[in-house]
């Protein structure tokens, strides 16, 4: 991942897709919101961190934005400046009140990630975390995923990290945005100039590829015919609903919460994929299916497979300095049964790669949009049917391949811990220098025994790290 600092564009409205994730919170189950710790080595220089933070609230516009949409709008909802904007109410500090182990640190953050945001503020908050064991610290940050995926992410959050602990120059302050007074006349004239401009667009878009589908269809009906038939049976398994989970087990839901995480150098994870020629995510979401396999068989349940949601990233060249989401929720069933890791391991190859292959990915937006036309309550009916029945979700994150450092302090480790949205648990891989990090938030409801959880994925690694 390039480290230096990525200028990225911010358009003035969510998108579709960032609408859609914002609009079916009136389910709390579909909550988005991430949550990561950072644990450092020491605690970090507190005037030095608050002087990074009002920077990058400077650099950074959706860390000053508060979310403005209106019921009625035809446009999606705008990105404002926050006329009351209060770092010191995004920005807090506390200490552990135990022993400081890691362990207390994520019973911490638990509470933190089941609070909903307050919908009049910028959709973030970090707590730092003073007084764990060897005077170190931790950082609990929160944000909402309509602000960005895992990958986006990761490169704002470049913008508070150095790469010297103690570096020659600050960089430079920027002066504050300001609020600027919109009238409702004028939202209204925005909204309806907004989306006159995207629907001119979609028809020169539309003119396009009927030109180019009838060029196809006189040289290859045939093909034209049956591209056509794939895209449908496509965008057919995209929107299909879901409503009851494959698991016989872990069948519960609640709006609760339970972290962990699992450590593994990097180099042990990468080495099974090359044995059957695939990539580190395909080792990993194998090791996650058999830790699912042993955690049922514990339970004396046999299941051969769960139902797996996995984000595909879709930045292109075109989308990756836009900010915001460029990622597709795919849904598939996961043959968690396979014992032996390598099958399992090139099994879950061939599937990953078939539904990367998907054509319907290229119409995800405008599903998003035709979802986002629908009331409030219809949309989240329909996306709930999409995603309460799917077992587990898995994520894989690129992080800092180098040492980074936060006011002062060096980043030890980082955790991701990404939203459940309607499923049993989210297990999520980031990246830290040589490390990779698996942040694991299940829902207590459903996986009733989290240590033992854990306990089975830890061992599902080691066997596939064997391989």
């Amino acid at each position: 991942m390039d480290l230096e600092t990525t200028e990225f564009q911010y358009e003035p409205r969510m998108s579709d897709a960032d609408a859609l994730m914002w609009s079916i919170e009136k389910d709390p189950q579909l909550r988005s919101t991430i949550v990561w710790v950072s644990i450092l080595d020491r605690t970090p220089d507190r005037e030095r961190f608050e002087r990074v933070m009002e920077r990058a609230t400077r650099v950074v516009p959706r860390l000053r934005q508060r979310v403005l949409g209106h019921p009625y709008s035809i446009a999606p909802p705008r990105w404002e400046v926050d006329p009351n904007f209060d770092l010191d109410y995004h920005l807090r500090w506390m200490k552990v009140i135990g022993a400081g182990t890691e362990r207390e640190v994520f019973d911490l953050a638990a509470p933190i990630a089941m609070q909903g945001f307050d919908r009049a503020r910028p959709l973030w908050e970090m707590t730092v975390v003073e007084g764990l064991e060897g005077d170190r610290a931790a950082i609990i940050g929160k944000v909402h995923h309509a602000i960005t995926d895992g990958v986006g992410g990761v490169r704002l959050q470049m913008e508070m990290l150095d790469l010297e602990r103690q570096p020659a120059t600050e960089k430079p302050m920027p002066p504050a945005p300001e609020p600027e007074p919109v009238t409702e006349r004028r939202r209204i004239v925005d909204a309806m100039n907004y989306e006159a401009g995207r629907q001119a667009g979609r028809l020169r878009d539309l003119v396009h590829s009927a030109a180019t589908s009838a060029g196809k269809l006189v040289s290859d009906p045939i093909g034209v015919i049956d591209e056509s038939l794939q895209t449908a049976a496509s965008l057919g398994r995209l929107v299909a609903p879901v409503t009851e989970p494959l698991s016989p087990l872990m069948r519960d839901r609640s709006l609760s919460v339970h972290f962990d995480t699992i450590a593994i150098p990097l180099d042990e994870l990468k080495a099974p994929s090359r044995v059957v020629a695939g990539r580190l995510n395909d080792a990993f979401v194998a090791g996650v299916a058999g830790g699912l396999r042993r955690y049922h068989a514990e339970h004396g349940v046999e299941v051969d497979a769960l139902r797996m949601t996995m984000p595909i990233n879709v930045r292109t060249e075109a989308n990756a300095r836009t900010a915001g989401n460029a990622f597709v929720p795919a849904r598939f069933a996961v043959p968690v049964g396979i014992v032996d890791p390598l099958q399992r391991m090139d099994a879950i190859r061939k599937l990953v790669a078939h539904q990367r292959a998907e054509p319907a990915l290229a119409l995800t937006d405008s599903v998003a949009a035709l979802l986002n036309r629908l009331p409030t309550t219809a949309t989240t009916a329909v996306f709930g049917s999409m995603l309460k029945g799917i077992d587990f979700i898995t994520s894989n994150v690129p992080g800092a391949p180098v040492p980074v450092y936060v006011a002062g302090a060096k980043v030890q480790a980082q955790v991701a811990l990404a939203p459940m949205t309607g499923s049993a648990a989210n297990v999520t891989l980031l990246s830290h220098e040589a490390t990779c990090h698996i942040g694991i938030n299940v829902d207590p409801a459903a996986v009733t025994d989290p240590a033992l959880f854990t306990a089975c994925l830890r061992e599902s690694f080691v066997e596939i790290c064997k391989v």
